[in-house]
């Protein structure tokens, strides 16, 4: 017959699961925690791969590449490369051809056009930045009903040349938008930004004042 007490002696003396788990180094809660560590340092790593990725820039180039350009409320595609400009692009893509190459820095404003409603020089503009902008030409205000503008211009013979004539149109154009009662002075003014090799300076401010006065 067994010793109740031997029994009970050797059950006592036999290690529990945290005894042993402190002989062996191994902790549930240091466990779960390290578990819990991995998977945050792993979300994190992927989050971060994921917006470095989203953020790296697109390699246009070096050749030639087809983009889409919204131009006088068309969508036109037109073959570009990443060095050229939007006049490069309107002239020779779009055979859009009133804005001019007269100045390699803008200053004689005859490329002038509008980007998303502001005048903008289309000789100084890389046309890989117009992609989703609207732009619009000189030539949105011809057609078979032309601009206001346009036909002051004719009235008073506002153009010798012609190289120069599309900038200004556009630069009246716009300057009579924003301040449709303007005075002389104030459209000389406004229109010191465009230069005529011919000097039609006074036919010019001679169109606006008519496009003032209500001439159609």
């Amino acid at each position: 017959m067994k010793d109740p007490t031997h029994e009970l002696h050797r059950s006592s003396s036999r290690p529990g699961p945290a005894a042993g788990n402190a002989a062996s180094g191994f902790n549930r809660r240091d466990f779960f925690k390290g578990a819990g560590a991995s998977a945050a340092a792993t979300a994190l790593a992927t989050s971060v791969a994921e917006a470095n990725q989203a953020a790296a820039p697109v390699v246009v180039g070096p050749g030639m590449s087809k983009i889409k350009l919204d131009v006088n409320g068309e969508s036109r595609e037109v073959a570009v490369e990443p060095r050229m400009t939007l006049l490069e692009a309107l002239r020779y893509g779009c055979g859009l051809t009133g804005a001019k190459p007269v100045s390699i820095d803008g200053s004689s404003g005859a490329s002038t056009v509008w980007i998303d409603g502001k005048l903008a020089a289309a000789n100084t503009t890389l046309v890989m930045d117009c992609v989703g902008k609207k732009i619009r030409t000189v030539e949105s205000l011809g057609g078979s009903k032309p601009d206001a503008v346009c036909s002051a211009f004719l009235h008073n013979d506002a153009m010798q040349c012609g190289f120069c004539t599309p900038g200004f149109v556009v630069a009246v154009r716009d300057f009579l938008d924003k301040h449709p009662d303007a005075s002389e002075a104030e459209i000389r003014a406004g229109l010191n930004g465009n230069l005529c090799r011919c000097g039609t300076y006074a036919n010019v401010i001679m169109a606006a004042l008519e496009v003032v006065k209500g001439g159609k």
